[in-house]
């Protein structure tokens, strides 16, 4: 084991790997700005090394969706404009204004609220409106905008610097989603004139998530709001196809891996039915191998009927039975040279063969998103590829 780990399974972040993506995405939606989506610990990956290397890398802001994540990162140093994401409630205005976020307003009740905090502690806090252009999740209803954004001005201890709204299928490769998000972006459009006329216009607009910066350019405007693809997974097969048509020869690259080592060693006969349930016999006879990894890990049960495979040696065994809560069983085929101590890749590559978050999401009927934030905190997060700093581990894991 790698100095520090507590025990036989690990994920390594790759910060090289997250620079390139941020490089990527930055150089494709240039001039508008690249902010980095931190959220949920960095969707898994460690909150406080990732919004660090993003910034240096040339993301110019974060976005979070919980104070409690920004402080997290603030503590570790990181300085960039950070932007929360949703309102606060009114109990947590002042949190957010101690941690120097940019908090998001949809409501009056939320405008009073932080303008109290700003005025309690002094200061000026730059804000950003969103509006509801059909996510239906948060934001202002488009009419109700203007006078959201004039109570805004009445304020003297807020400041409008942006407005924003969030495009629901924008990574969706089908004609009516087309028309929606062009939708959504003509009702954001209608909104930002209809302010420019009245000598209101925000400085700063923003629409583009992922899908959006990729696949869209009109969403780009002055800054797009990053996330899955800065850790090296793009939306949807559609979204890859775009990414691969505007920048040829480049790819995303994964950024997390999810490794373990070979716990025990056994020599099975045809007919045994390992692991809880003894839901499959062994077509033959076989090495069976024991990785200390399951689904309190964030290795799901459903995986075992998905047909689901490691890596170890480079080659892909499948499982042998059914995912426990801190363990998984590999049929390594007959005469298998597997030792204890032999690495495993759940996620990553190992020789010519790789497998990707995709690939889990593929097999498990969701999406990466879900796959990377749903590994658990209890998996050790080793950093590789810090600039000048070696390896540790991220954030609080």
């Amino acid at each position: 084991m790698a100095e520090g780990r507590s025990r036989p399974a690990w994920a390594e972040v790759d910060l090289g790997a997250l620079r390139h993506n941020v490089g990527l995405l930055g150089r494709l939606v240039a001039p508008s700005a690249l902010w980095a989506v931190v959220k949920a610990d960095a969707y898994g990956h460690g909150g406080p090394a990732v919004a660090g290397a993003a910034v240096e890398a040339g993301a110019t802001g974060l976005a979070v969706a919980l104070i409690d994540e920004a402080v997290e990162i603030r503590r570790a140093g990181v300085t960039a404009p950070m932007l929360l994401l949703s309102e606060p409630a009114p109990d947590a205005a002042d949190a957010a204004v101690e941690a120097g976020l940019i908090p998001t307003l949809c409501t009056p009740a939320g405008v009073a609220s932080m303008a109290r905090a700003a005025r309690d502690r002094g200061t000026t806090v730059p804000v950003h409106v969103k509006v509801d252009t059909g996510m239906h999740r948060m934001g202002a209803e488009p009419g109700l905008v203007p006078a959201l954004v004039a109570a805004v001005a009445e304020q003297p201890t807020l400041r409008l610097d942006g407005l924003w709204t969030h495009l629901a299928v924008a990574d969706g490769g089908t004609a009516e989603d087309r028309d929606f998000t062009a939708g959504q972006l003509d009702r954001f459009d209608q909104v930002v004139a209809g302010l420019a006329a009245a000598g209101a216009r925000p400085p700063v607009l923003h629409a583009a998530n992922s899908a959006g910066a990729i696949a869209w350019p009109a969403a780009r405007y002055d800054l797009v709001r990053c996330g899955i693809a800065l850790y090296g997974a793009a939306p949807s097969a559609g979204v890859a196809e775009s990414l691969a048509r505007a920048a040829p020869g480049e790819g995303l690259r994964p950024v997390l891996s999810l490794k373990a080592h070979v716990a025990a060693v056994r020599e099975l006969p045809a007919g045994a039915r390992p692991s809880y349930g003894r839901l499959r016999p062994l077509p033959e006879r076989a090495v069976v191998a024991t990785i200390p990894v399951g689904y309190a890990d964030g290795v799901p049960r459903a995986l075992f009927a998905s047909g689901f495979e490691v890596l170890i040696g480079g080659r892909r065994r499948p499982l042998a039975g059914m995912v426990t809560m801190d363990q998984i069983v590999v049929d390594c085929g007959p005469g298998a040279t597997i030792v204890p101590g032999d690495e495993v890749v759940l996620l990553g590559r190992q020789g010519t063969e790789e497998i990707t978050a995709t690939e889990w999401a593929r097999q498990l009927g969701t999406i990466s998103y879900e796959v990377l934030t749903g590994i658990g905190p209890r998996v050790p997060r080793i950093v590789t590829g810090q600039a000048g700093a070696g390896r540790g581990r991220t954030g609080r894991r």
